[in-house]
């Protein structure tokens, strides 16, 4: 799978194709805002009704990424569930991601839709610091060496908008990893003012592809 090499506080990651960061050294791997259950969530409250594979979906993709890595640790930046009811997952899917958690530490970060499914294994915790790096949901104006989410950031590249990692020397705010999510465009004032003017957009997809962020 294509990547692209970045460095925050002096330690080597690598941004996939896939939306995930990969931390070699430590064999971890990081992804955000995975809302699983958000089609049920949108049914139960009223809204569109979208067809319900959006879970599986993101399992299949976080699945491979697990098999080609073999990751010792995977960090959840928040909003893994799209609200707490939707920590219920049908039971196959519940399995599913047993199986994936098993012999791996897992922990969760808590999010604005998900303040922490407890009766789900794993870590849960408000945020977390590895090695002098921050991982928590949102950004912080003026923090250094963090790793966050939320923001489901995306950039227009030839007519197309698609899932992009944004990067500077202080920060990485990570793409949505999950099917059926939102995002906000890259050159939103909110995601504009926390991040530098020499700032890169790595958009995924099939290729992971450095873009910098002053010229979308």
């Amino acid at each position: 799978m294509s990547s692209h090499p970045l460095t925050l506080h002096g330690i080597p990651l690598t941004a996939r194709a896939s939306g995930a960061l990969w931390w070699p050294d430590r064999r971890t791997l990081v992804v955000s805002d995975l809302h699983l259950g958000k089609s049920e969530r949108l049914a139960r409250r009223g809204g569109p009704l979208l067809p319900p594979y959006d879970s599986v979906e993101t399992l299949m993709r976080l699945d491979a990424e697990l098999a080609a890595l073999d990751p010792a640790t995977v960090i959840c930046l928040g909003d893994s569930f799209d609200d707490l009811a939707a920590a219920a997952l049908p039971e196959t899917e519940t399995l599913w991601l047993s199986r994936l958690m098993a012999g791996r530490r897992w922990i969760w970060i808590a999010g604005n839709h998900d303040p922490g499914p407890v009766e789900i294994g794993g870590s849960h915790v408000a945020e977390l610091a590895v090695d002098g790096l921050h991982f928590r949901h949102e950004a912080r104006p003026g923090a250094q060496a963090e790793i966050s989410g939320h923001f489901h950031p995306k950039a227009r590249l030839g007519g197309r908008s698609r899932p992009c990692f944004l990067a500077d020397a202080a920060r990485i705010v990570m793409p949505a990893f999950g099917s059926y999510t939102g995002g906000l465009s890259c050159t939103a004032p909110a995601l504009r003012a926390i991040m530098a003017e020499d700032a890169l957009a790595i958009v995924t997809g099939g290729t992971a592809l450095a873009v910098p962020l002053r010229a979308l």
